[in-house]
């Protein structure tokens, strides 16, 4: 570019830049309105046909953890422990893509390092 025309740039209304950090503040509040949003919507996680049920917020924030009785045997422990562990990435993958959708909206598709 010439330097008259990035003159002529500067000399409108500021330049460049300030229209550049307005979209950028307008692009952080809607972010933060997402998270919020995101933070209010709850995805469920299950395991053993839903006797072990996850709950996360769209913000990998966990909720709440419900097992059946029918599924605790104190002589084995470990499968519990395993039914547990498959229903929180359940609700994990779920809320990461609830997250993955609405930041998806906001860029048009466009996958921003650090954005989210």
């Amino acid at each position: 570019m010439s330097r008259q025309f990035m003159r002529q740039m500067q000399k409108k209304k500021g330049g460049a830049m300030p229209d550049m950090s307005g979209q950028m503040g307008n692009l952080m509040k809607v972010q933060e309105k997402i998270q919020e949003e995101l933070g209010n919507k709850v995805v469920e996680g299950f395991a053993a046909g839903n006797m072990v049920k996850i709950e996360m917020t769209g913000r990998q924030e966990l909720v709440s953890v419900k097992i059946d009785p029918s599924v605790v045997d104190p002589e084995d422990v470990g499968m519990l422990e395993d039914l547990i562990l498959v229903a929180f990435k359940d609700a994990m993958e779920k809320s990461q893509q609830l997250g993955s959708e609405a930041m998806s909206a906001l860029t048009g598709g466009l996958k921003i390092p650090g954005l989210f």
